[in-house]
């Protein structure tokens, strides 16, 4: 085994099981209940994207532009489909493993890749435009702002590119613990500076014209005795917003809210997440380790109302469509929540295979793709 585990980041956290043999699984599966749908779920079109996100469910999220949407597969074919009638406009077979999310905007998309590289295509004829390699694998989704593309690699490296050319501009490493869930944090970034939570538990702020730390925090402190009840990691992306507040998930760690400029605490609470939470208006939605769902005040922190129905389903993290937050889960069902009420609203299911990343939203429509790679578009009624 190497040095380095790599675990993925499941409901349960019977992580070892492949090590140890068989292990019961901290949160076992809820069944589903019976529904009275008040939101039904209406299918607009599907396409097959390749062979899906391959044995190890790489988090090849899709993106949409405009009236585009651009999926791939982890052997490295890319679709472009309108988003209307799920036609083809173009497809191309790269010559690389894809690994990351897509990232579309401004004309291009941008991925990374099993071997460490970060590829820039151009969402006319899907051509490459350019492609950099960075320290190692990429799984969490490129972040631009107008200058810059930011890559967090899995050994917890930020780099910078220069988006027009690829060419670095700056990179950051830090320690990383020798036991981490598998994945990493995706940075946020914005125009002066570049937000990124850290496998050992930091958040750090980098100022994009060099790189450079202007702040960092410990946002979870290791503790317990075994290695997996000592993961602190911060595998979700941080949430800001426009009047500067920062909202910060860990692993085993709390939810924080931060003043973004300085850092300064307004406040926290006890929660373990690895995925990233949604605000909307001023409700904080974010799911924890045991696949609960909560609505937060986001000004105070407070829980507003919590939903345990999809315990230990293994959900994604959420969306928002239409008034209602969508979750995948991992028998490939679709499941709409009121997001005021918290109330089950509806349901369908897209594939057997399994849901694992986020469904893309627009409006009331909504593009799933399953881990065998069916891409399938629906509709709120």
């Amino acid at each position: 085994m190497k040095p380095t585990l790599l675990i993925a980041a499941v409901a349960s956290l019977a992580l070892l099981a492949g090590c140890a043999g068989k292990v019961e699984p901290q949160y076992p599966p809820k069944e589903l209940e019976r529904l009275e749908e008040r939101a039904s779920l209406s299918s607009a079109w599907s396409q097959r994207v390749g062979r899906g996100l391959g044995r190890a469910t790489y988090p090849i999220a899709p993106a949409r532009d405009g009236d585009t949407v651009f999926a791939a597969d982890e052997r490295g074919r890319l679709m472009a489909l309108d988003a209307d009638d799920g036609s083809r406009r173009w497809q191309q077979d790269l010559d690389v493993a894809v690994s990351s999310g897509l990232t579309a905007v401004a004309g291009r998309v941008y991925l990374g890749t099993r071997n460490g590289e970060v590829l820039a295509i151009d969402q006319n004829d899907g051509e490459i435009v350019w492609r950099t390699r960075v320290p190692s694998e990429v799984l969490a989704a490129p972040q631009p702002n107008r200058q810059l593309l930011v890559v967090q690699s899995v050994d917890g490296s930020v780099t910078a590119l220069d988006r027009a050319s690829g060419q670095e501009r700056w990179s950051y490493s830090a320690t990383r613990p020798a036991l981490t869930l598998r994945g990493t944090g995706t940075p946020m970034v914005i125009d002066p500076v570049t937000f990124a939570g850290l496998p050992n538990g930091r958040l750090v702020t980098l100022d994009n014209r060099s790189g450079q730390p202007l702040w960092d925090m410990r946002i979870a402190v290791p503790q317990g005795r075994s290695d997996i009840d000592r993961l602190v990691d911060l595998a979700a992306q941080p949430v800001l917003t426009p009047d500067g507040r920062l909202f910060v998930t860990s692993y085993n760690g709390r939810l924080v809210a931060l003043e973004a400029t300085q850092g300064e605490v307004l406040w926290e609470r006890e929660h373990s997440s690895y995925l990233t939470p949604i605000l909307v208006g001023d409700f904080l939605f974010t799911v924890n380790e045991a696949g609960h769902i909560l609505a937060l005040d986001a000004s105070s922190g407070d829980e507003l109302w919590r939903n345990e129905s999809l315990e230990g389903r293994a959900i994604t993290a959420p969306a928002f469509a239409d008034g209602r937050l969508v979750f995948g889960d991992f028998e490939g069902y679709l499941h709409l929540i009121e997001a005021r009420s918290g109330e089950m609203v509806g349901r369908t299911r897209v594939d057997r295979s399994g849901i694992s990343v986020r469904p893309v939203t627009e409006g009331n429509r909504i593009h799933v793709l399953a881990n065998d790679g069916r891409l399938e578009t629906l509709d709120i009624q």
